[in-house]
């Protein structure tokens, strides 16, 4: 790697810190609008980042490097690292009193959209630090987006992009229309927030409350302003019902919502990640909805919103949670277990496997397997009326791979700080998916990361960040060969 380069991209990285203390102006007016005396910790903050933002950006002035892949690994690593430490800045000094380690978990945290917090008495907390988590959430989902639609496809490291579904020769110069896009892609991710804010508020939300939420819902994200997340609004259909059709939303491509709502391309709709997604989402919900109103009697349309939103929560890793679903039953415990895997469509806020790879591992499986019966025949991946190529096919299985050997590293890790069998494995899977909640009594959906020994938290802090960015894309900097010429 030329000096050069990591000259450029630190100084990226400067300028990206300078915006972020921007925004800590937003919930220092909150703290103002309210009469908490946090405003001051939240204007200090964005001194302290901006400062020292300008002063990194200023030292490291250059010419601009030639554009690569390993430039291009840097930088993704570089920005993410630099927003979850400046989302740490306001915990850090807020009147929590949070320590370095829980102020970064809870950065980490919210800026990867997972959502699983160190945070009690939410219900009493400074209005500036709630909207603060729900803030970064939001900017954290549409940085995932640009991610998955924009970086990692030309990486070669994962994703889909429809570029070519808009227009197909321009399948090697895929920036072509990038700032029509882009404006496209805000356009569509503000309105869905504000349709969501003013739906929840319609439905019974407080308007505090009702912000709040739809940020971190769009955002698949999961933060709530209450310790009992949904639970607070378990009686309450419609607003679960409302959080139920937002999240679904938010799991599905951008590029497809953006084909579909501007340009009216009804046929992207049928892109064959939406239907595996949507396929065992409904499975999931049904299958333990008749389980409740079978083994236990419950009402049938409690069951049914309970499920679903709980299922939805999980699936597209949001990480709300309206009830305690560890007292369902083992076999409710078991199929959320599995959904803590599954994710919801590439190119969305969601973490997890993603239902592109379940599809294209489907294909691969499938073609392996007749190869046993005939072995002479040649059997291409399809991904729709698409060929997979090798990259790709390759791509999803190496991610996978290193999805479950993290995973098993990491559960062994937590074991290793004290943490029984099922909180390390369900709060490793819950961090690497980004998923947020996991199982049992510590980190089930009536629990949080508290008290976690500081090393699980870094554990998962990194977990985190690795999920986020598609794993491979952080693995790769810890080659030799990426420090190489």
């Amino acid at each position: 790697m030329q000096s050069l380069a990591v000259r450029s991209a630190v100084h990226a990285a400067g300028i990206f810190g300078l915006y972020l203390s921007g925004t800590m102006l937003l919930p220092a007016a909150v703290d103002l609008y309210y009469g908490n005396e946090d405003w001051k910790v939240f204007a200090f903050s964005a001194f302290l980042t901006g400062g020292f933002s300008l002063a990194v950006a200023l030292a490291t002035q250059s010419s601009a490097p030639s554009v690569s892949p390993r430039f291009g690994f840097l930088l993704v690593n570089l920005l993410w690292g630099t927003a979850a430490l400046a989302g740490s800045v306001p915990f850090l000094l807020s009147s929590l009193e949070m320590g370095l380690t829980d102020a970064i978990f809870e950065s980490v945290s919210g800026i990867t959209t997972t959502g699983g917090t160190v945070i009690t008495g939410l219900d009493s907390a400074p209005p500036g630090i709630l909207f603060w988590r729900s803030l970064i959430q939001w900017m954290g989902g549409i940085g995932v987006i640009a991610l998955g639609l924009f970086i990692l496809p030309y990486l070669n490291i994962g994703g889909v992009t429809y570029f070519k579904i808009e227009s197909s020769d321009i399948e090697d110069r895929p920036f072509e229309r990038l700032t029509t896009f882009t404006v496209a892609l805000l356009t569509i991710y503000s309105l869905l927030t504000l349709t969501c804010a003013v739906s929840y508020a319609a439905a019974g939300m407080t308007g505090f409350d009702a912000i709040n939420h739809a940020m971190s819902t769009v955002s698949t994200a999961g933060f709530s302003t209450h310790d009992a997340s949904f639970g607070r609004y378990g009686d309450n259909y419609a607003v679960l019902w409302t959080a139920i059709v937002f999240m679904t939303i938010a799991a599905l491509p951008s590029s497809i919502l953006i084909l579909f709502a501007i340009r009216g391309r009804t046929e992207a709709i049928r892109d064959p990640q939406i239907r595996v997604f949507l396929g065992y989402t409904i499975v999931l919900s049904l299958g333990v909805t008749v389980y409740l109103r079978t083994i236990d009697g419950v009402d049938f349309w409690e069951a049914l919103t309970h499920s679903t939103f709980n299922f939805v929560s999980v699936i597209t890793t949001t990480g709300f949670a309206s009830d305690d679903y560890n007292l369902w039953g083992p076999f409710a415990i078991a199929c959320f277990f599995v959904a803590s895997f599954l994710g919801g469509c590439s190119g969305s806020t969601s973490g997890g496997i993603k239902a592109y790879r379940f599809f294209i591992l489907y294909r691969l499986m499938a073609n392996g397997l007749r190869r046993l019966i005939y072995p002479n025949v040649v059997l291409p991946v399809r991904y729709g009326d698409r060929p997979v190529d090798d990259v790709m096919q390759r791509s999803v299985v190496l991610f996978i791979c290193a999805f479950m050997m993290i995973w098993l590293l990491g559960s062994v890790l937590l074991a290793a700080t004290g943490l029984d069998l099922t909180t390390a494995t369900t709060a490793t899977v819950g961090a690497l998916a980004n998923v947020g909640p996991g199982l049992g009594d510590i980190v089930g959906p009536a629990g949080n990361y508290t008290t976690f020994p500081d090393a699980a938290k870094w554990v998962l802090s990194l977990a985190m960040l690795f999920g986020r960015l598609e794993i491979l894309a952080v693995l790769v900097i810890f080659t030799p060969g990426f420090w190489g010429r």
